[in-house]
């Protein structure tokens, strides 16, 4: 079943190295060199991220709008805190869905790249990891058939070609050589360091006081010296070659959210302040992003979203239908006499 998932896949990441591999060839570098090959791997996260930019930027959206709604979403929660009855449960999940709704907010938009990006991560891990196999052909114990144009030719020339040492397959669990460890170690180092660097770079300058000051926040917190710790741990499974890519990609996450941060923050961020100066010193004045339902300042001057809605959508009552107050009578002479009768 696997297999026959992630088929189209690995021949789409074969056919997209094998074209930067023709490309770098034609440019004049050695067909066999582990470079061309490297190259080939970073050309394949070029047009994986360039196609995605779409998805990321509707990714930024959803969380800026996500970071927006976090007031009204809070207040859901401490209404229902301690409640933990299912009646509770789904009344808060159902006021959750309908903020949600009313902000046309998605919160799994968010996802969409990292779900998009995983098939062919592991496309890439299965064409590298079966180079050995498809050197050695079909009709060989162990062996199997070309993926796309990655012949059998192309494979052998593929799974020859090194890096400072170190072939393209090589896994540091079962690297035979010390140049093989060495490389896997920095690339596992390099990953590691871009992924803490550009979680660190997200929550510093593109997350406003209050949205740090929840349970989520803590534990991203959490993760962000975690995930160093899992990359080295799962990257000594990986080919040299998914190093690389998973490296790059990393870098391109990074230099992408660097320029997101600085262009488009998020409201109430230091990112943001540090926008508006710029802009006021050029003399510009900067576009404020509203939602309906929410103004831009949502969550910076602690109004929560239900107010500012109810606010917009009270009207102005007529006296004559205002409850509670008695109508007005006209003033009668008080009673000289006290026996309730009135002069003529």
């Amino acid at each position: 079943m696997l297999n026959t998932i992630l088929a189209p896949i690995e021949w789409l990441v074969a056919w997209i190295m094998y074209g930067w591999h023709q490309l770098f060839t034609g440019l004049g570098l050695p067909s066999g060199s582990g470079w061309t090959w490297a190259l080939s791997i970073v050309g394949l996260v070029v047009v994986m991220r360039a196609a995605m930019i779409p998805l990321f930027v509707k990714q930024i959206h959803a969380s800026r709008r996500m970071q927006l709604i976090q007031p009204e979403i809070q207040k859901i929660q401490a209404k229902y805190k301690g409640k933990s009855d299912p009646e509770s449960r789904q009344a808060m999940t159902q006021e959750t869905m309908d903020v949600y709704k009313r902000t046309g907010t998605n919160p799994f938009s968010s996802c969409l790249p990292i779900l998009v990006q995983s098939p062919f991560f592991f496309g890439l891990f299965r064409v590298l990891n079966g180079l050995t196999a498809i050197s050695k052909g079909p009709h060989v114990n162990g062996g199997r058939g070309p993926i796309g144009p990655i012949t059998q030719v192309v494979a052998h020339q593929a799974e020859q070609s090194t890096i400072f040492g170190a072939h393209l397959s090589d896994i540091f669990l079962h690297a035979t050589t010390t140049s093989a460890r060495v490389v896997t170690v920095l690339l596992i180092i390099a990953m590691s360091v871009s992924t803490f660097t550009t979680q660190r770079q997200l929550m510093m300058k593109n997350m406003p006081a209050s949205a740090l000051d929840n349970p989520f926040a803590k534990q991203q917190k959490v993760l962000l010296y975690i995930m160093p710790v899992f990359f080295a741990i799962s990257g000594i499974n990986f080919p040299i070659g998914v190093l690389i890519y998973w490296s790059v990609t990393n870098v391109w996450s990074m230099l992408q959210q660097f320029y997101v941060i600085r262009r488009m923050p998020t409201p109430g961020s230091p990112a943001e302040r540090a926008l508006r100066e710029r802009q006021q010193r050029r003399g510009r004045t900067m576009k404020e992003l509203t939602i309906e339902g929410l103004n831009a300042d949502t969550g910076v001057d602690g109004t929560s979203a239900t107010d500012r809605v109810n606010r917009q959508r009270q009207q102005p009552k007529s006296k004559k239908r205002q409850k509670g107050k008695p109508a007005t009578r006209p003033t009668e002479p008080p009673d000289p006499a006290g026996d309730g009768s009135t002069s003529a």
